[in-house]
């Protein structure tokens, strides 16, 4: 089950626990324990977030993506900094510009993962633009950057 936004201190936040792990936004020792936690800035789109981890992927690539995002739903909100946090027995990351994309408490978002990348959109059905399957094109962007860039 996909985990629900929830209010935490000032704001919203979403826990990313495995997410978090998938897109190497954690680093951890052989015991689990938290080693590096991601510096990441998060990009509002028309019910999309694009968190990139800013110490991982090249500020061309982001902008690259960011580009792409914008040009796709025809929208661009503010983007924040956040870093990715201890909560309970995982990871969080809080979402100070969710409302920006139309997320709000209590929605369970569709979160695709690529390297150094999470891609967290809503799940409306019934949208002029589909912001899952832009996340999903995001991150086979993302993946075609990380293989070329590893050549």
């Amino acid at each position: 089950m996909a985990n629900a936004i929830k209010k935490s201190g000032d704001g919203l936040a979403l826990q990313i626990t495995r997410s978090a792990r998938a897109a190497t936004l954690v680093d951890e020792d052989d015991d689990n324990t938290a080693t590096r936690l991601a510096r990441t800035r998060i990009h509002a789109f028309n019910g999309l977030l694009v968190a990139v981890d800013v110490g991982r992927v090249p500020d061309g690539y982001e902008a690259e993506l960011v580009a792409t995002a914008a040009a796709d739903t025809n929208t661009a909100y503010r983007a924040v900094t956040a870093h990715v946090q201890i909560a309970g027995n995982g990871y969080q990351l809080q979402l100070p510009n969710a409302v920006d994309a139309g997320l709000h408490e209590g929605d369970t978002p569709r979160i695709t993962t690529a390297p150094g990348v999470l891609l967290i959109a809503h799940n409306e059905t019934d949208t002029e633009t589909n912001s899952v399957r832009v996340g999903k094109d995001l991150a086979t962007r993302r993946r075609e950057q990380h293989t070329e860039a590893s050549r």
